[in-house]
């Protein structure tokens, strides 16, 4: 089955007084990546985060994002930033002996200066927050695979038509292809023609050889073989199980060898027009397979 890398999903779950929600990006890369921004209180969870989205998916860079609220209705806590605010008192003593000023620094003055006083993170139970956001990423990880599975459903259905086109048109490659040995051989008739009029001291066998020789090196079947064999391949893959997009890459490529071969051994204008016509083919399916996990 196919399935694509593009996709978004975002799941949340709560338990208790505990809240967590996952929002999961994730973009087109050769292998699977991470990108996870994590709260101060979850940071020891993200190993065990990347586990669980690595159940479903293999392939692709991943942004995930989580948010943990608790809704307790224990009274916000606050710390004090002891040596801060002493250093910031004793540098505010250096000032006022510094300019003979009469009057000590207050409380109000030490207040001014910014995070001595910050909030107090609250202390949860590591191993309820641990459940509520294993299943919120359990429920984002599912709900991406189901989106990607729907949009790899697409690409199928685009990937179907365009090697549909190409299997025809090969028929048609197929026909030009014989005449191929044909062509080359009044070429080099026509060749002999202008440089011994007569044709004398030809020697007819030597020219059998050589007019069989051109019809060897001009012959495709072998390519047009192995390109029906190759679509064959990637059908194949196309109805796995499990998605394939590197092995997709593979085909391409072997795709790709085969239709520059027949290129350089086109003998017709028409040949050509048609090789360019199946490598455009090609490189849209290149373009949607770089989409597939």
């Amino acid at each position: 089955m196919i399935k694509s890398m593009t996709a978004f999903a975002k799941a949340g779950h709560t338990r208790e007084t505990i809240t967590a929600e996952v929002m999961v990006r994730s973009f087109n890369a050769r292998h699977l990546d991470f990108q996870v921004y994590l709260p101060e209180i979850c940071q020891a969870f993200e190993d065990d985060i990347k586990k669980i989205i690595t159940r479903y998916h293999q392939r692709g860079r991943m942004e995930i994002r989580i948010t943990v609220q608790d809704d307790s209705l224990e009274p916000d806590q606050f710390a004090v930033d002891e040596k801060k605010a002493t250093a910031y008192f004793q540098a505010l003593q250096q000032i006022s002996r510094c300019l003979n000023l009469s009057d000590e620094p207050n409380l109000d003055q030490v207040l001014c200066a910014k995070n001595i006083i910050v909030p107090a993170p609250r202390q949860l139970d590591p191993q309820l927050l641990w459940q509520v956001v294993s299943a919120a990423v359990e429920k984002a990880a599912r709900e991406l695979d189901q989106m990607r599975k729907k949009e790899g459903a697409n690409l199928y259905q685009d990937l179907a038509a365009r090697l549909d086109a190409i299997e025809n048109r090969m028929t048609l490659v197929k026909d030009q292809a014989k005449e191929i040995p044909v062509i080359y051989k009044k070429r080099l008739e026509a060749r002999l023609e202008r440089l011994v009029p007569e044709k004398e001291g030809i020697d007819p066998v030597r020219l059998a050889q050589e007019v069989a020789m051109l019809a060897d090196k001009s012959d495709v079947s072998e390519e047009i073989v192995r390109i029906l064999s190759h679509i064959r391949q990637f059908r194949d893959v196309m109805n796995a199980d499990q998605s394939q997009g590197q092995k997709m890459n593979f085909l391409i490529q072997e795709f790709n060898r085969e239709f520059n071969t027949i290129g350089s051994k086109a003998g017709n204008a028409q040949l050509s027009h048609m090789v360019v016509d199946l490598k455009s083919q090609l490189e849209k399916i290149r373009e949607q397979v770089q989409n597939i996990e």
